[in-house]
């Protein structure tokens, strides 16, 4: 210490310690020590995508519909894709196909297909605006809602053994598939044309139908599960429609902060709904919104994309509801 002491008294140059790194006050290098550790790091190399596909499979009867969602990959490694009325299973493993269902004899055709985060089920949306919940595994029907809406399911997403289902009739449905009651214990109000992407801010535990320890599965009809959303679930789910509108609905009631951001609008609740039946947030800087991705790293952060006219992916804060960046694609 003494001998430190007497070199800055001497050279004017004193020391201390960063990250348990030594090094001068003062530097002959033009560059700060941060942007130095950038500069030593090792490069990363650039991953080589093959542009050719090592698998092609024929898919008859697929829909040329840029606002349904008819392909699905599941945590087991099977893709499930809606052909007309009928929905197929591919097993990646063993290139094993096989049919989970026909819906011709019910004059219906596929509009959506979802797996839950982890399990073998499979919720299946038709034009007809009925809502079919299978078990890939066994290939048996075990839910249906047949009125699950007035207009064709175009969209869906699963938070554990919550399904949130979006349609052309404008609303978001979301139903506790453990149960067997026909209504939604909530509906979101908020858009005013189809409902063509969902999206849960966090993965859920998902798994088959059936009750989860702990939680009691019973509620009365149309009202909200006893059990609550379960332990792990996120509360946020953001919605787009095919006109230019964002929503993000926050279930648990939580309200947006007093600022007011320029890039976003907020929906209170009026008299007499219930907490999340208007939207917590709404952004209008798309057109046609249907990709929808949550940063898995960063809590709040949401990137969406524009359709043909829009060209753009843009990047926000749900916690504040401002933009955070936008990327010019030049493409849908």
């Amino acid at each position: 210490m003494f001998l430190d002491n007497l070199n800055a008294r001497l050279f004017g140059v004193c020391f201390w310690s960063d990250n348990l790194t030594i090094r001068p006050a003062y530097s002959l290098l033009p560059v700060r020590a941060s942007s130095l550790a950038l500069l030593e790091s090792p490069r990363r190399h650039v991953r080589a995508v093959c542009k050719t596909p090592y698998q092609v499979l024929d898919a008859p009867d697929l829909a040329d519909d840029f606002y349904l969602n008819l392909v699905d990959w599941s945590s087991t490694n099977v893709l499930g894709v809606g052909l007309g009325s009928c929905v197929y299973l591919w097993t990646a493993h063993n290139a094993a196909i096989s049919k989970l269902c026909d819906l011709g004899d019910q004059h219906d055709t596929i509009s959506s297909v979802s797996w839950v985060q982890k399990g073998t089920t499979l919720a299946v949306g038709t034009l007809a605006g009925r809502l079919h919940i299978y078990d890939a595994a066994t290939l048996q029907l075990q839910r249906t809602y047949a009125a699950a809406h007035t207009r064709r399911i175009g969209a869906l997403a699963w938070n554990a053994h919550v399904l949130s289902s979006g349609s052309r009739d404008r609303s978001v449905h979301h139903r506790d598939v453990r149960e067997a009651v026909q209504r939604p214990f909530r509906r979101c109000i908020g858009h005013r044309q189809e409902v063509c992407g969902l999206k849960w801010s966090s993965n859920g535990a998902g798994g088959a139908i059936g009750p989860v320890v702990g939680e009691a599965a019973a509620h009365p009809e149309g009202g909200a599960p006893t059990g609550g959303w379960g332990v792990g679930s996120g509360a946020a789910l953001a919605s787009g429609e095919n006109n230019n509108k964002v929503c993000i609905w926050d279930l648990r009631g939580s309200r947006r902060p007093s600022s007011r951001p320029s890039t976003a609008t907020h929906a209170a609740a009026a008299g007499g709904e219930e907490p999340g039946d208007a939207p917590l947030w709404k952004f209008h800087e798309h057109t046609a919104v249907k990709a929808l991705g949550w940063d898995p790293h960063v809590s709040g952060v949401l990137a969406t994309g524009g359709g043909t006219q829009d060209k753009h992916i843009s990047f926000w804060n749900t916690g504040v509801g401002s933009m955070l960046s936008e990327l010019d694609t030049g493409f849908q």
